[in-house]
């Protein structure tokens, strides 16, 4: 069975999509934080990382490129997994006795709609949907509920008060799934490599994006993603979190030898199969 270290506990959104990509029962290794991820894998290499970069709605989730530049663990592959919020409460209660709805902040962003149609009720933010789900369970809290999966309130014998409050039906989260290099080499057996994942750093100069973008247009790189971040104790210098898409592998490693001239720090994190999708 493999061991996947996931940002929360179970029932998760992680927990969901890591159960999803590997399509088996996976033995979850639960960690309060992102950071705490690699962490784990550090304590047990033989782990792998599973951890959101990016949402439909929230966008990207900016510290994660840097855990991942910052661990050298390359990415092994990719997972959309579409998030359905529910509401739940311990059971016997109605959407009338609420006065409180502990969840993640980006869970609770995604809500904003359904929250609005309840007015006067308080709004607490959580480290994790799974763990808000957890601790109304154990802690009895008869006048509040948690946004979360429908999982995880299965897991905590919650009563789904709604379904489906998330305010944009077309929810997903793109999941990265990461470890050291023979999880990689495992994961990707027998898999067309078709996407990378690049970081780079440019000079402050006119134009430097731009000639470097012209460069992967030449060679037929089809860039689906660029996020800036500022480099600390540089101002005003930034790196560029890149994702790449290719059809033809010496073309696209061509085109990185061509930009290597006009960038500095280049690192790639990963070269992996376009992620599949899920509807639930």
């Amino acid at each position: 069975m493999k061991k996947v270290a996931i940002q929360g506990g179970s029932g998760a959104y992680h927990g969901i999509a890591a159960e999803n990509f590997f399509g088996e029962e996976v033995e979850i290794v639960p960690c309060i934080t992102f950071r705490d991820i690699f962490t784990a894998i550090k304590k047990d290499p033989d782990t792998t990382g599973i951890m959101a970069i990016e949402n439909t709605i929230a966008g990207s989730l900016l510290g994660n490129y840097q855990l991942l530049k910052e661990n050298k663990l390359p990415i092994a592959g990719e997972f959309k997994q579409r998030i359905s919020h529910c509401l739940a409460a311990l059971p016997g209660q109605t959407i009338h006795d609420i006065k409180e709805v502990q969840s993640h902040p980006i869970a609770l962003m995604q809500c904003t709609e359904f929250l609005d149609t309840l007015p006067g009720i308080k709004i607490v933010e959580h480290e994790d949907t799974a763990l808000a789900a957890r601790d109304v369970a154990e802690k009895q809290m008869t006048t509040a509920a948690a946004i979360c999966s429908v999982k995880a309130a299965e897991i905590y014998g919650l009563d789904i008060l709604a379904r489906g409050i998330e305010t944009n039906k077309h929810n997903f989260t793109r999941f990265l799934i990461f470890g050291n290099k023979w999880i990689v080499e495992e994961i990707q057996q027998n898999e067309v490599l078709n996407k990378s994942s690049i970081v780079f750093a440019l000079p402050h100069t006119e134009g430097s994006l731009s000639k470097v973008l012209s460069v992967l247009s030449f060679y037929g790189i089809n860039l689906t993603k660029i996020q800036s971040l500022p480099i600390i104790g540089r101002e005003w210098e930034y790196q560029f979190y890149i994702d790449v898409k290719f059809s033809d592998m010496e073309r696209y490693h061509q085109s990185l030898d061509a930009i290597r001239p006009l960038i500095s720090e280049l690192k790639l994190l990963g070269e992996y199969p376009e992620g599949r999708q899920s509807e639930m």
